[in-house]
């Protein structure tokens, strides 16, 4: 059976990790960060599961609870966040490329955009025999650990971006030992937020349209992720529901396996350097954007998809100023 971690801040002001484990949340002993655990779990040669076992068990808690009184953390940081990559792939899901081929396909020529042949060919040979190496998807950078809102924090609208819009999906979370080897962690609930206008645009500004913030929710499960995920997406108003639509992930929705996917990333040995955290997002198939709705300052992006207990929701917030003009100090 999987188990779930959380990282939380104490009401002494303590980090601590806890684990899920049979339906129980307890905390870990002597576990400070799911960073910590990692490592010493690839230290002593064991899985997760294994490492929390050996360190034993403290209180009970209640993650409902705990997230209610805004202590859970991401499930996964670094102290250093230079040392925490957020990327991502696009495209990588069945009906993905609908929403993505309206946007550009005026601006395109022929009789297929840039992002349905892309997708076509992810379809025809993203999830290739084991072992082998397949094709290559759409990838994107996000930022670094600086990026990464903890559940239920704002998303910064920055003043130069023209939209902020919710992508809810899945996230790989990963550690790179001393070898130099990628170890996955485990699987988060994710907003991969991004401004869908600036990418609208142009296909060229994708990379500056993923510079933006993004947040996990707090469980981070060990083990298995589920072939066929059927979650819910929604932007609540006002407190009151202003759009909502279901979303489906997991490989039974995709055109790429996620080992695919993990290939094309840590294929670069720049990604590959130990003692590095990564989060990697797997894509999405739904985005309100696509339907014509127009996200508000206010607005709170709500995530929620089983195997996940908890939700992730994160409000818009937009700076109150305009944008400011960057000089450059000649030495």
């Amino acid at each position: 059976m999987a188990m779930i971690l959380m990282q939380r801040r104490a009401p002494d002001g303590a980090r601590q990790v806890l684990a899920t484990i049979d339906g129980k949340t307890r905390v870990v002993s002597g576990m400070e960060s799911t960073r910590e655990l990692a490592e010493n779990a690839i230290a002593k040669g064991c899985g997760l599961r294994e490492a929390v076992e050996a360190a034993g068990f403290g209180d009970t808690v209640d993650p409902e609870d705990e997230l209610a009184q805004g202590r859970l953390l991401s499930p996964i940081d670094h102290p250093d966040p230079a040392h925490l990559t957020l990327a991502g792939t696009g495209l990588t899901h069945l009906g993905s490329a609908e929403g993505r081929d309206r946007m550009h396909k005026a601006a395109a020529t022929g009789d297929a955009t840039d992002s349905m042949r892309m997708f076509l060919e992810g379809l025809e040979g993203g999830k290739p025999a084991a072992g082998a190496i397949g094709q290559q998807p759409e990838w994107f950078w996000k930022g670094d650990g600086q990026h990464l809102a903890a559940p239920d924090a704002p998303l910064a609208r920055p003043a130069y971006a023209r939209d902020g819009g919710e992508e809810p999906e899945i996230a790989g979370i990963y550690m790179i030992d001393r070898e130099g080897t990628p170890q996955r962690l485990g699987y988060a609930l994710a907003n991969e937020y991004s401004d869908h206008v600036t990418e609208k645009h142009n296909y060229l500004w994708l990379a500056h349209s993923k510079l933006r913030q993004a947040s996990l929710g707090p469980e981070l499960l060990v083990g298995d992720l589920p072939e066929d995920i059927r979650g819910t997406a929604r932007i609540r108003r006002s407190g009151e529901v202003a759009w909502e639509k279901p979303f489906l992930t997991g490989e039974a929705n995709m055109a790429h396996s996620i080992a695919n996917l993990e290939h094309h990333h840590f294929k670069y040995a720049l990604f590959r350097r130990p003692g590095d955290i990564h989060v990697h997002f797997f894509g999405t198939s739904t985005a309100s954007f696509a339907d014509g709705f127009a996200t508000q300052d206010g607005d709170v992006f709500e995530i929620e998809a089983p195997p996940f207990a908890l939700p992730l929701r994160n409000a818009l917030s937009g700076e109150t100023e305009t944008e400011r003009r960057v000089g450059v100090k000649a030495l």
